[in-house]
């Protein structure tokens, strides 16, 4: 699988990476078999970009994905994971995490300072059993930003320059204040979540062009919009950016969906090539939860678009004029 450089950091991700949100049971419980299933069958498939975070699972993800690449040669992946959150241990009592099917062992404290930063590394470290982290990032940060950009950012810069880590950014659906920190830092890459997709295009407002100019690199996160392009066709009750999608995003999506089953396409396909034609993306990162659906992904990801899906799409107001078609 072809791999792209994070801005001038010398640290390369696959274009398509591993997300590991639903490893830490998001929504729903993912068992330890499932998970180690899935991880295999993505290393199997080629991906060699594996993303996770202290807040999946209240570190169940971070687990799971640093236990499973324990075995793989460590020159052979990258790593990334973040900051922002540390956990705390609790008395689950009977109950579950928040967002997440598994027991509430811990309970998560936002810190954006030095202290923080350094503190969620180290457990990070040790939960993963990792080395080094490869991609740190500065994680939801939308509440926080003012925080995260005095205090999370020098602190990631430090481990940067120290050669703790290879590279650093943030992870936020905001392009706007991402953008900002693309500005007004020296980051590597972001990643964006959901606002670089066939239904979004707004981060061509601010963070692309910001990202193109300055020579950071993203990382498109949420590509199916929390499901409704996830699939040939929207089931009923698809989400759109985690809540049931409106009529007009259903009308637009099987609009789309019609043009690419004209070419032979499927909508999938087109939702998880369409961000790598911004010369800015270095990559996608797709959360997975089973082999099988890792393998979809996989046959999917590697079948290619035809050319007229994208022109069609334009031609039909379906795609923003300042959008990159590739050649």
């Amino acid at each position: 699988m072809k791999t792209n450089p994070l801005g001038r950091s010398g640290v390369e991700v696959t274009e398509l990476g591993f997300g590991g949100g639903p490893l830490g049971g998001l929504f729903t419980p993912v068992s330890e078999e499932d998970a180690a299933a899935a991880l295999a069958a993505a290393w199997d498939g080629g991906v060699r970009y594996f993303d996770t975070s202290p807040h999946y699972g209240i570190g169940v993800s971070e687990r799971r994905t640093g236990g499973f690449l324990a075995r793989r040669p460590r020159a052979g992946f990258t790593l990334s994971t973040k900051v922002g959150r540390v956990l705390e241990p609790q008395d689950p009592a009977g109950r579950s995490d928040e967002g997440f099917a598994v027991p509430a062992t811990h309970r998560r404290v936002w810190d954006f300072s030095r202290d923080g930063v350094l503190r969620s590394v180290e457990d990070s470290l040790e939960r993963t059993g990792a080395d080094r982290i490869d991609v740190l990032y500065l994680h939801d940060a939308e509440e926080h930003f003012e925080d995260a950009l005095r205090e999370g950012y020098p602190a990631l810069a430090e481990l940067r320059a120290q050669g703790a880590v290879g590279a650093i950014g943030a992870g936020m659906y905001h392009s706007g204040m991402l953008t900002r920190l693309v500005r007004e830092t020296d980051v590597d890459a972001v990643m964006l979540s959901g606002r670089y997709t066939l239904l979004d295009h707004r981060a061509l407002d601010d963070l692309l062009p910001a990202c193109a100019e300055r020579g950071v690199s993203v990382l498109a996160a949420s590509v199916f919009n929390s499901g409704v392009l996830a699939s040939p066709r929207p089931a009923p009750g698809a989400h759109f950016d985690y809540a049931p999608a409106s009529p007009e995003v259903l009308d637009r999506v099987a609009r789309i969906a019609g043009v690419c089953e004209a070419h032979g396409a499927s909508l999938p396909q087109a939702a998880m090539a369409f961000p790598l034609l911004h010369p800015a993306v270095a990559g996608i990162v797709v959360g997975m939860r089973s082999a099988e659906e890792v393998r979809r992904n996989l046959e999917a990801f590697g079948a290619g678009v035809p050319a007229g899906v994208w022109s069609d799409l334009r031609a039909e107001g379906l795609i923003d004029e300042r959008a990159p078609l590739g050649a």
